[in-house]
Parts: C-alpha cells; sequence; structure tokens
C-alpha cells in the first residue's frame, strides 16, 4: 500500500513539474479574404451590437443576456454579457480602433474560468476585396497550461475563428 501511494504521489509531483515547464503565454490568429469594401467589413467588427451578426461565441446562446456601457465607438465602450455554459460570462472593452485598420478588444472572462486576454481585428485592403485577421492573445496561468495537455484550445479557440471569419464573408459580400 506504502509503495502504491509513493509512486501516486511521484506521478503527480512529476506530472506538475512537466505542466510547470509549458508556455503559459499563447497567440491565435486566423485571416480570410473578404470579397466587399473594407468600410463595411470594418462596421461589422468595430460594433459589439454588429458582433452579435457574425460572431460565432454570440450565437452559441441564442438567449444570452448582453448590455452596454459608455458611448459606441469610442475606448472604453463596453459590452457585457451573461450567457450559457458554452458562452460564458465576462466583458467586452473596446481598446483601440483605427478606421478601416483596426480593433483592439480587452476579453475579460469571469466564467466558465477567469481570464483576460486581447483580440484583435486587423483589416486591409487588398484588389478586390479586405485582408482580414482575428487573432487572441493572452496568459493562462498554470490552469491554462494544464488544460492545454488535455485539449487543443489552439484548435478550438482558431476554429471558432474560423468560422466568424466566413460567417462575416457570408454577410460583407451579401451586401
Amino acid at each position: 500500500m506504502k509503495l502504491v501511494l509513493i509512486g501516486t504521489l511521484s506521478t503527480l509531483v512529476l506530472f506538475l513539474a512537466y505542466i510547470s515547464t509549458r508556455e503559459s503565454r499563447f497567440r491565435y490568429e486566423r485571416n480570410g479574404f473578404i470579397q466587399a469594401p473594407v468600410e463595411p467589413v470594418f462596421a461589422l467588427v468595430s460594433s459589439f451590437k454588429n458582433g452579435q451578426k457574425w460572431n460565432p461565441f454570440a450565437q452559441k446562446d441564442p438567449n444570452m443576456k448582453v448590455s452596454f456601457r459608455g458611448e459606441e465607438g469610442k475606448p472604453g465602450f463596453a459590452m457585457d454579457f451573461e450567457g450559457n455554459r458554452e458562452a460564458g460570462a465576462g466583458t467586452l472593452e473596446l481598446l483601440k480602433l483605427e478606421p478601416n485598420q483596426a480593433v483592439d478588444i480587452r476579453l475579460t472572462m469571469t466564467k466558465p474560468f477567469k481570464a483576460v486576454n486581447l483580440i484583435e481585428y486587423r483589416l486591409k485592403p487588398e484588389a478586390n476585396g479586405t485582408r482580414f485577421s482575428w487573432a487572441m492573445s493572452g496568459d493562462g496561468g498554470f490552469m491554462g497550461k494544464l488544460l492545454n495537455v488535455f485539449i487543443d484550445c489552439e484548435k478550438m479557440i482558431a476554429g471558432e475563428f474560423e468560422k466568424g471569419i466566413e460567417n462575416l464573408k457570408k454577410i460583407s459580400e451579401s451586401k
């Protein structure tokens, strides 16, 4: 019995040591080409209200409670959200807007776990359309490192980015 306990504790210590050696910072990014001018694409990504139309995270809970604070289109404008288990709860806060070029947003999650991440939308006019990129970066801490051992978080999150870019593409190109 004593040997089993020592073996189990040794395995746990080795596992925790392995977790502590992993990188906690992350950056996930996806991009796509949208056959539409940059202005209407920017209008969709620079507004939290418009984000409800194309953002797959907003679509995870059709009954999600949302409220807005501040002046829309200005740094400091925020959207608080509380959804089901899949959508979670937290706040999106507009940090920076560069018309037709860039949007930076702070995502503060409170559920299912606490996290603070930076979301970046970048737009670049190209012949016949707009190159759009969506990135998220942050520091997952020890829990993020642990979660990444069991779940491919990049595949999960960036997969949602790909869906969002497709939604944005459909809406933008249909106008």
